[in-house]
């Protein structure tokens, strides 16, 4: 699409916006967008204060333009929604925010309210890291990739999320004052305990999840099965083949099988033990997936997984005692699906590396990070959000938690010091 037609695009559907009084697209969205107000000032010739507006309340407005659930959340509120077509608000907030960070030169932090680390980069970390930068902390940013962006830059494929946003991302941080330490893994070598001896008041973890679910079947250690999370981390690495299975039917398994299709497969199957009124994937990725190409398997469950492909069985349906839908496969329904890879997206959780390697940090049952609701750890000092504590969810729920959990940061590192102060003050006395 040009760049004149977009922005004619954008201008008619900012047009058709109401302004209503009490507007339901903000109150739709995690992170309360003030959707009316940046559209009325895009309309009134002052984009600039417009992509502040949306920059200010959400340092990754630019992202969630492209990857948001609008149709759930602000597009999905929208009273024209109701008997038509909802204002396109994704396309004007991406208009405004892709605008306003060519032009936004921040005030770089003085560095004056205390030290603070943040390990990952991924949508809570950045939007932290803006926060507080704001707020004149002194932030370092550990990555454990050679760039910054976490599940946004290796999960998200380029066609739904163009990488170039997320340079543009670390330019700004960079002149916020923002230090980004790339390649440094945090549990290994160097430890938190490390960081609170050098001077860090607070540390933040928002390692995400990659450790990719596995089904446990029989072969799966085979060389043509491959996990999700880790085949879009680089999938020009993969020789796939010509037939390739996608086990799983999520927003994960649709971006794979997106991907493989640009990648040269010619036949990708998305295979759900399930029906496809109970795929999670959003309506919108499984459209996109079948336009693509991508034929769906439905009712049908991987059973082992064998050199010449995987073994499938029918899927028979039930309901638990909670409401919800388990399938388990059919006996005697077993038959060879022959491909030349599988890939398997059945989800992902957290890596234990620097909880196992730090003492007095609390887990859940499912391994994910144990906090409160501002964020904080069973241990002083250490906060965590992001997919770490809540396992894998939106972009714009991470940045919704985050920013609670940045302010409740800042407020431990002035009460830190002020007993500080008061205890140097008693020794001196």
């Amino acid at each position: 699409m040009s760049s004149q037609y977009m922005g004619k695009h954008v201008i008619e559907d900012a047009k058709r916006c109401l302004q209503c009084k009490n507007p339901q697209c903000s109150l739709g969205c995690p992170v309360g967008t003030p959707i009316r107000d940046a559209i009325q000032l895009l309309l009134d010739s002052r984009i600039v204060q417009a992509g502040a507006l949306l920059f200010d309340n959400n340092p990754l407005s630019l992202i969630c333009s492209h990857v948001c659930p609008q149709e759930n959340q602000c597009e999905g509120h929208c009273v024209l929604g109701k008997k038509g077509s909802p204002v396109h608000i994704s396309a004007i907030e991406r208009y405004i925010s892709d605008y306003y960070l060519n032009i936004y030169k921040p005030l770089p932090s003085k560095k004056t309210a205390g030290k603070i680390a943040i390990i990952g980069s991924g949508p809570a970390g950045i939007t932290i890291a803006f926060h507080l930068a704001k707020k004149d902390y002194d932030i370092t940013i550990f990555e454990g990739n050679d760039q910054i962006g976490g599940v946004l830059r290796y999960g998200i494929p380029e066609f739904r999320l163009p990488k170039s946003n997320l340079d543009r991302l670390l330019d700004v941080l960079l002149k916020c004052g923002v230090r980004v330490r790339p390649n440094t893994a945090i549990g290994t070598s160097i430890t938190i305990d490390d960081m609170f001896r050098d001077g860090y008041q607070a540390i933040f973890m928002g390692t995400g999840v990659w450790r990719p679910y596995k089904l446990g079947l029989r072969g799966e250690s085979l060389g043509h099965v491959h996990y999700a999370i880790e085949y879009l981390r680089n999938p020009d690495v993969y020789r796939l083949g010509r037939r390739v299975a996608v086990i799983g039917a999520g927003n994960v398994a649709m971006d794979v099988a997106r991907t493989v299709l640009r990648h040269g497969s010619e036949e990708v199957f998305v295979i759900s033990h399930l029906g496809e009124d109970s795929v999670t994937a959003r309506e919108v990725e499984m459209e996109y997936a079948k336009i693509d190409g991508a034929q769906m398997l439905f009712y049908q469950s991987a059973v082992e997984f064998v050199d010449e492909g995987v073994v499938l069985a029918d899927s028979k349906v039930s309901v638990d005692d909670h409401g919800f839908e388990f399938a388990e496969p059919v006996p005697g329904t077993e038959r060879l699906f022959a491909v030349d890879s599988v890939i398997i997206a059945v989800g992902q959780g957290p890596r234990a590396v620097i909880v196992s390697n730090t003492t007095g940090i609390n887990v859940s049952d499912k391994g994910l990070v144990a906090v409160d609701d501002c964020g904080r750890t069973s241990r002083p000092g250490v906060f965590a959000s992001g997919d770490v504590v809540t396992g894998a969810k939106t972009v714009v729920e991470a940045v919704n938690v985050s920013r609670r959990v940045a302010d409740a940061m800042a407020e431990y590192v002035r009460e830190t010091a002020i007993v500080n102060l008061k205890i140097s003050e008693i020794a001196e006395q």
